[in-house]
């Protein structure tokens, strides 16, 4: 089959798509017909070699995919050859940078019709995570003022749909006004430039937009110095959820910005969570479902060959895209 792999850790410039033997679906797994590969960040970080979870090279990168059931093996029951279905990337199972994919069949849920295949490859990372956080962790309720940072993300756009779905009242914030009036479409009430307001002058406007009271929620994406405003910005008794750090940078933190105001942390890592006990197949299949009845919108930018792996990494690591990156796989 053909397949995309990472011989080298390095840039772009290392993906090389190559030849590789067939996987075969082993006892308890699914052997997955890939169409449709989503392109992440943790995609970069693995082929840069800085991801905790980096194995041996060569290595095959995706983590999140959707297709069609080639084969199943020995004891799976739940699945049939032609069913289509969503699979993520778990505690052991290969990447989807490929034709096929033997996925355990805890990481595989089938998809129900009004879902394009396009779509469901996005959803088992940042919507998944996104709908952990704001519906497990968080609990967000219709009481709520939930802030959202990279709102125009991929984890950001769902989760101001996911929140705004709750009834809470959704502060979006974004690193330019193009981004700012983008995340606007998607169920903020509010949304905010962060490059008009650097450093302080974001938490004092967060404040202000929440009379003094800071949100009840703050759902951090960005990390670094970000995180630090994030627990000035949060309300008594309120919850700051931390799920990525995508300025790479650590957080220098004053306890007396969070503990005085019976705050909570909140952390969240999808993988981790999964070695740790949690099945993620149901969580999976309700936004799936949600997605179908046409409760939320899964924005896709752009699509690109398999071939084209290299490019979709360039145009991820430059930041300007708006909406999900998937590599289609005929």
């Amino acid at each position: 089959m053909r397949a995309v792999r990472i011989e080298e850790f390095g840039g772009p410039e290392v993906l090389v798509e190559a030849e590789v033997p067939d996987p075969v679906a082993g006892p308890g797994e699914v052997l997955v017909r890939v169409a449709a590969a989503g392109v992440n960040r943790v995609d970069a970080l693995l082929r840069a070699g800085v991801y905790h979870r980096a194995g041996r090279l060569p290595l095959i990168p995706g983590a999140e995919a959707a297709g069609v059931v080639a084969a199943v093996g020995e004891g799976v029951s739940d699945f049939a050859v032609g069913q289509r279905v969503v699979a993520l990337d778990g505690v052991k199972s290969p990447g989807f940078y490929a034709e096929l994919a033997a996925v355990p069949v805890t990481q595989v849920v089938a998809l129900p019709d009004g879902v394009e295949l396009t779509e469901a490859a996005t959803l088992p990372i940042a919507w998944l995570s996104a709908w952990y956080c704001v519906r497990h962790l968080a609990k967000v309720t219709k009481e709520d003022t939930v802030v959202v940072k990279a709102a125009a993300s991929g984890v950001g756009t769902a989760a101001v749909q996911i929140a705004a779905e709750s009834g809470a009242r959704v502060i979006a914030l974004a690193g330019s006004a193009q981004k700012a009036a983008w995340a606007g479409e998607f169920g903020a009430h509010t949304t905010l430039d962060t490059s008009a307001y650097p450093d302080e002058a974001e938490v004092e406007e967060v404040l202000r937009l929440t009379d003094g009271r800071g949100a009840d929620v703050v759902l951090d994406i960005v990390g670094g110095a970000a995180f630090a405003r994030s627990l000035r910005q949060v309300g008594h008794g309120g919850r700051v959820v931390a799920l990525a750090n995508v300025a790479l940078a650590p957080s220098t933190i004053d306890t007396r910005d969070f503990y005085p105001k019976n705050a909570a942390i909140l952390g969240f890592q999808l993988t981790n969570r999964q070695r740790h006990g949690w099945d993620p197949r149901a969580d999976l299949r309700e936004l799936a479902e949600r997605v179908a009845a046409g409760a939320y919108r899964v924005p896709v930018e752009t699509v690109l060959p398999l071939a084209r792996a290299r490019a979709a990494h360039e145009q991820l690591e430059r930041r300007g895209n708006r909406g999900k990156i998937v590599l289609a796989v005929d």
